[in-house]
């Protein structure tokens, strides 16, 4: 599993984004590869949790990582014991 730590700022792009994003990670998440994700709740930021071999593919087809106000702080490898 894999961790994708995002920074926002409060550029409108990343508004206007969003929809898109959120409806991407749905399906996603459908598929089993998105497990959770999420705005932190001071909306600075958000988590996702990746379920797949290949975090940076999910990242490569969401131009929502690229948008004005949205950045990839981090993509961390996580192995969970309990869950």
């Amino acid at each position: 599993m894999w961790i994708v730590e995002l920074a926002f700022t409060g550029d409108p792009a990343r508004l206007a984004a969003r929809p898109a994003h959120r409806e991407l990670l749905t399906g996603l998440h459908r598929d089993g590869i998105v497990r959770m994700a999420g705005p932190l709740a001071d909306e600075s930021g958000a988590v996702i949790v990746l379920d797949t071999a290949d975090p940076q593919a999910v990242l490569d087809a969401d131009p929502y990582f690229t948008t004005p106000g949205v950045t990839v702080v981090s993509v961390r490898e996580w192995r969970p014991f309990l869950g």
